[in-house]
């Protein structure tokens, strides 16, 4: 059977894990296992009367939805208990009180009723008689997909030895439809709620797999509420020690004479309350995980460090007016302010995050929302209700029995894309496994004000594959926060990325990318593009094994000629006889300097060099300053009436194929000639380039240099400031 724990009533290492005794602490209504026991055995009312054993599930579910039709619930009691009579759990409880206790968890965040009916019929295709079919007929096609889907859950093993194919089918399966999951989690949360009388190596086990796969899905589904009492579970078994020290803590506090967030608590009320804004305000207590990793974080706790205030308000232009009043009227902690209503976090979060000082210096958490956020945050995708309850052209199947489902968290659809781009199990089981070892999400913003959710560490490569897929490829570049950044660069929260794409559509992704690449949906991309590119045995001048161009000289690029051989002229590097260009000392040769290669109408100035020629510079050259403080003598100079011209411009580029040619080409095409050319070797997917060009007109520089700066990849043109070279 899938559900094999113990009644919690029986002693065991987990019996009062979940909440200890604290005063302060409201707990939460737990259902009467031996009551609904007896309720069970008892057999199912008459038609039309709603049976004394969901009366607990009734109570819940009519809190969050009035107007609910029950009958559905009623039915699927009587089908349940019926099907599972006679089967037992292992504490001697009749076993249907495992699925009446699953379907009370949901009830309380607020499932709606189709959930709750799948709910309380999640075993009997696996463990009874029923077969899905019977199902339909009696409950829909609804409740009928969430059973099977739960159905082909409980049949995969989510350990190290876990079938990755099998987990990648019961994944797609299900993954249409979250609620699939909500149920799967409710139903883990009851198992480990019960798990005492199990032996300990097994509680371990269940424990482990229950922290490396189930815990990080319900993070990702936003089921606060069934994650931190997880999180609490596995604690107490895989750290008894460390829970029972935190366990202390807690109760320490909790003997406190004085509370500092209730004083707190006290102000805000009415600070909010002397503004004219309508709240709630509250104290949640931090659950055991949560104390633990804050005394790991800060050492010694203060009073205010074992819980948050909550402050629950009706708009969400309310949230900001309690933010301002607080800011105001008591000491913020500005550093700690992060607005998740804005940028909700990827599993639907929203909230405001503040931090008060009192004048002791104790520091308290404030979380501000409006009471649906609060709803949201604690329930996730559950307090979203059925997402098929629209109309008839909004429930449209997808095709092949699959459905999209509005609802469903950017997550679990990039997990569901990336999955059929994954190039064999294997793969999409590790990097399942990898993806939910992250333990934050960052969220950049797009130049259109969209948003991109991350896991942290991630790059540039990463969000170009999560915006535009495997279109990705033809990325050539990133702008981070207004500055040129490398594909490689770490993205923090907040940052602002606009990606630079190529209009080659035969562009192709660097192998090196890879060494980039954090999330699963860049990893597998590029992944699948090198194992249908092999690499070739001997590259081309323009590109290397690696996928990098650019490391060869551009001797034989488009519209150059042969350079010609020019004997270094005197200090300031090669230069060229200069016809157009006039000096103060007649009959002198005149020569424009190789470093910075002047043309008209550059300010210009020249020096006397070793015999008797001058060398003429841009007036900002580097070399100036120097000739002159070497005492070189200055000679005026001025241009002519010629305007042919010969320039040194450099180009910095990222890294793409078929760049060099391009490039070549728009130069061509402004009717410059190019005399010599250099490509250094790419570092960090950067490349520069530099060319000394013939113009015959001097004018035509700017527009050449423009030309220059439109080619796809290229992303600075300047004139050449080398420093001069000694002969």
């Amino acid at each position: 059977m899938s559900a094999e724990a113990t009644n919690s009533a029986t002693p065991g290492p987990v019996s009062g894990a979940v909440t200890p005794a604290v005063p302060r602490r409201k707990s939460r209504a737990r259902i009467d296992l031996r009551r609904l026991g007896r309720a069970a055995l008892l057999g199912p009312t008459a038609r039309g009367r709603l049976p004394d054993a969901i009366s607990h599930v009734v109570d819940a579910h009519r809190a969050h939805h009035p107007d609910a039709d029950l009958e559905p619930l009623r039915r699927a009691y009587v089908l349940a208990e019926s099907s599972h009579r006679g089967q037992m759990r292992k504490s001697g409880e009749p076993y249907i009180t495992h699925p009446l206790a699953v379907t009370l968890i949901l009830a309380e965040l607020g499932a709606e009723t189709t959930t709750l009916t799948a709910s309380l019929l999640h075993d009997t295709v696996e463990d009874t008689d029923v077969t899905l079919d019977q199902v339909g007929e009696q409950f829909g096609e609804e409740v009928r997909f969430l059973v099977d889907g739960v159905t082909k859950l409980e049949k995969v093993d989510y350990g190290a030895a876990a079938e990755p194919e099998t987990f990648r089918k019961m994944l797609v399966a299900t993954g249409n439809d979250v609620r699939v999951m909500s149920i799967k989690l409710a139903d883990r949360l009851h198992n480990m709620r019960t798990l005492g009388v199990m032996r300990p190596e097994k509680q371990a086990r269940i424990a482990k797999v229950t922290r490396d796969v189930l815990i990080p899905l319900a993070e990702r589904l936003g089921v606060q509420a069934l994650k931190t009492e997880l999180e609490d579970l596995v604690f107490a078994i895989l750290h008894p020690e460390e829970y029972e020290r935190t366990r202390g803590l807690i109760a320490e506090n909790a003997a406190r004479a004085d509370d500092p967030l209730t004083e707190m608590a006290d102000e805000m009320r009415t600070v909010l309350r002397e503004a004219g804004i309508q709240a709630e305000v509250l104290i949640r207590p931090r659950h055991f995980v949560s104390v633990h990793r804050v005394s790991r974080k800060r050492g010694r706790l203060r009073g205010a460090d074992f819980g948050r205030l909550l402050v629950l308000v009706n708009e969400d232009a309310d949230c900001y007016g309690v933010l301002g009043e607080l800011h105001t009227c008591m000491t913020p902690v500005v550093s700690e302010f992060k607005d998740f209503i804005a940028v909700p976090k990827f599993n639907l979060y929203q909230s405001l995050h503040t931090a008060v000082a009192r004048e002791d210096g104790q520091v308290a958490e404030v979380l501000i929302r409006t009471h649906q956020m609060h709803k949201v945050a604690e329930a996730g995708v559950v307090a979203l209700g059925n997402p098929y309850t629209g109309p008839a052209d909004e429930q449209a199947a997808a095709g092949d029995g699959e459905r999209a489902d509005p609802t469903r968290p950017g997550w679990l659809s990039r997990l569901l894309d990336w999955q059929e781009a994954a190039p064999d199990p294997d793969t999409f089981w590790s990097t399942l496994r990898e993806d939910l070892a992250q333990d934050r999400e960052i969220t950049v913003f797009r130049p259109d004000g969209g948003t991109l959710g991350l896991p942290e560490g991630a790059t540039c490569v990463d969000a170009a594959y999560a915006q535009y897929g495997e279109d990705a490829h033809a990325c050539i570049g990133a702008r981070v926060n207004g500055r040129l950044a490398t594909l490689s660069t770490v993205l923090r929260d907040g940052d602002s990325v606009q990606l630079l794409m190529g209009q080659d559509p035969a562009s192709e992704p660097s192998r090196e990318w890879l060494e980039h690449a954090h999330t699963p949906g860049a990893r597998i991309a590029i992944q699948r593009w090198i194992a249908s590119h092999p690499a070739p045995g001997e590259t081309g001048a323009d590109q290397s094994e690696d996928g990098a161009p650019f490391r060869q000289p551009a001797e034989n690029a488009p519209g150059a000629k042969e350079q010609p051989a020019f004997r270094p002229g005197a200090e300031g590097a090669g230069g060229r006889p200069a016809s157009g260009v006039l000096a103060d000392r007649p009959g002198a040769a005149v020569r424009l300097a190789g470093c910075c290669t002047p043309v008209p109408p550059d300010e210009i100035t020249g020096f006397a060099v070793r015999g008797g020629a001058v060398t003429v510079h841009r007036a900002g050259c580097t070399a100036v300053a120097r000739m002159r403080g070497a005492g070189r003598a200055e000679v005026g100079v001025r241009w002519g009436d010629t305007t042919e011209c010969r320039v040194t411009l450099v180009a910095e580029s990222f890294v793409r194929p078929h760049l060099l040619a391009d490039l070549t080409e728009a130069m061509a095409q402004e009717g410059a000639e190019i005399v010599s050319a250099t490509v250094e070797p790419p570092t960090q997917q950067r490349v520069r380039h530099t060319y000394t060009v013939e113009l015959p007109d001097a004018g035509r520089l700017p527009g050449l240099m423009r030309a220059m700066r439109n080619v796809a990849g290229v992303y600075d043109v300047s004139r050449a400031h080398a420093p001069a070279q000694r002969a």
